[in-house]
């Protein structure tokens, strides 16, 4: 179980907070998606809980125990925002194996790929020439190999056409089987279905809110 009590972020280059009194629970297996504009604070909250940024106040629980930033690096999945451009291998091989010592096996490395439907892509394959739902599929498998308890997901669907969301989707569904996920974005109309918890973000201020509030007629 996440617990966030309180989480603030006040950098002192900025006026205002970017995140006020932030607090709310994800529990195993569950879904929860925030919804809010640009500049709510949404992408930073997930800076936080991947360890990427501290909070100015506040605790992070995870399983009871109160949480720094390095431990939060080795829980938190974090998927940016166009995940493809952050790639840096000139193989599926290579974009999964960064960042681990000793190398990971090919087994491993299928397991990771098979288990957001990529099972038949060449290793050799380059990330760059992969189609634009494949490469959203690949940055998933590269968190997913790092075995983290929650995958966070800084607007999943961003940029892709109908049928891409669709399969997206479809995926975040299943991996919910398995793995906590936090999802970010300024739409729910594709994310709602599968969502078990829903909160508004405004100004840094986060809200619960009813999943029928988010459904177009």
């Amino acid at each position: 179980m996440l617990h966030l009590r309180d989480i603030s972020y006040h950098p002192t280059v900025t006026p205002t907070p970017i995140l006020r009194q932030i607090s709310f629970d994800l529990a195993p297996k569950q879904l929860g998606l925030i919804v809010g504009p640009s500049g709510s604070g949404k992408s930073t909250l997930l800076e936080i809980l991947s360890g990427l940024a501290t909070p100015t106040d506040g605790q992070i629980f995870w399983r009871e125990k109160p949480l720094l930033p390095e431990a939060l690096q080795q829980i938190g999945g974090l998927v940016f925002q166009f995940p493809e451009r952050h790639f840096c291998g000139h193989t599926v091989f290579e974009e999964l194996n960064i960042g681990h010592h000793p190398k990971l096996s090919a087994d491993r490395v299928y397991e990771a790929l098979a288990a957001v439907g990529l099972g038949d892509l060449s290793f050799q394959a380059s990330p760059q020439q992969l189609s634009g739902g494949q490469q959203r599929r690949l940055a998933l498998a590269v968190q997913l190999i790092r075995q983290p308890y929650l995958l966070l997901l800084d607007e999943p669907t961003a940029g892709l056409d109908w049928s891409m969301r669709q399969q997206l989707v479809n995926l975040l569904a299943q991996l919910k089987q398995e793995w906590s996920l936090l999802i970010v974005s300024h739409d729910a109309e594709d994310l709602i279905d599968i969502a078990d918890y829903c909160w508004t973000i405004d100004h840094g201020q986060l809200s619960s809110a009813d999943s029928d509030q988010f459904r177009r007629s």
